[in-house]
């Protein structure tokens, strides 16, 4: 079986996660690329290729942080599942809050998978690995629209 490569967006504001996340990316097995947006009105730019990401690359997994600048994660989660040209991209909700209310409304908005970050960096790192194990090595995604 020929590996695939995979591209993911990673909607955070938080530097040192982003570092921790590509770190642990490029460890994995799997060829992937990264695409970095800092807050959620940028993340909406980057999916429907406005303002300078013309030429993006539609992800084939999403990581999206909930507390963002501009626009929180919930309302981003919401604007993708209600977009017909975004919706089958898979959603991962990886954020700091372990909060029932931020669980309820990810799942209600249709987040594919909810994770609280650790604050052990080891731990941090497991679960991208985990993350990375799961939804790239096991899970079929959905074909590319564009």
């Amino acid at each position: 079986m020929t590996p695939k490569e995979i591209h993911l967006l990673l909607v955070e504001d938080n530097e040192g996660d982003i570092v921790l996340t590509q770190e642990a990316l490029d460890e994995g097995k799997i060829k992937n690329t990264i695409s970095v947006v800092r807050d959620g009105w940028e993340a909406i730019q980057y999916l429907e290729k406005k303002e300078g990401y013309e030429d993006a690359r539609e992800p084939d997994l999403i990581l999206l942080d909930i507390n963002l600048p501009k626009m929180n994660g919930h309302k981003v989660l919401k604007h993708i599942k209600n977009h017909d040209g975004l919706k089958h991209i898979p959603v991962i909700m990886l954020t700091t809050s372990s909060d029932e209310t931020d669980i309820i409304k990810s799942y209600k908005n249709h987040s594919n998978c909810y994770i609280t970050k650790p604050v052990d960096i080891n731990s941090f790192i497991e679960v991208i690995s985990t993350i990375e194990n799961f939804w790239i090595s096991i899970v079929q995604l959905p074909p590319k629209t564009n």
